[in-house]
């Protein structure tokens, strides 16, 4: 499947995404197998990842959309406290400093309902099947 035909996924209105904020998990597919992907806002931008940490193929949040760590500025991981950088996905501190968290991509738009943040899927990270 190409980009060409991959359709936006619409996550949320915009204003569900508050900076340093819980963020929203959908269920998707990478590689071929069951995965989750998260969306979260920081800087007035939204963002979106693969909710698989860098150092331990593991999901991140604490519970169910918490993805921040405490000052709402970082990203950290809850099994082993691996910290990211939320506009970049890159470790900055932590066992996986260096690596990087897999990016979705994510547009936000204008629509008749108002403004909506959307996944853009590409190639091999994709919403799961309804």
């Amino acid at each position: 499947m190409t980009d060409a035909v991959l359709k936006p996924v619409r996550i949320c209105a915009s204003e569900e995404l508050v900076d340093g904020g819980m963020g929203i998990r959908r269920n998707a597919t990478y590689a071929g197998g069951d995965a989750v992907v998260f969306f979260i806002r920081y800087d007035g931008v939204a963002y979106g990842y693969l909710n698989r940490c860098a150092h331990v193929p593991m999901e991140m949040d604490w519970s169910e959309g918490q993805f921040f760590e405490s000052s709402g500025l970082y990203l950290m991981c809850a099994t082993h406290g691996a910290i990211y950088s939320p506009d970049t996905g890159k470790c900055v501190g932590g066992p996986c400093r260096g690596g990087r968290l897999r990016p979705v991509r994510v547009d936000e738009r204008d629509t008749p309902e108002g403004r909506a943040v959307f996944w853009l899927p590409d190639g091999d990270l994709l919403p799961a099947s309804a």
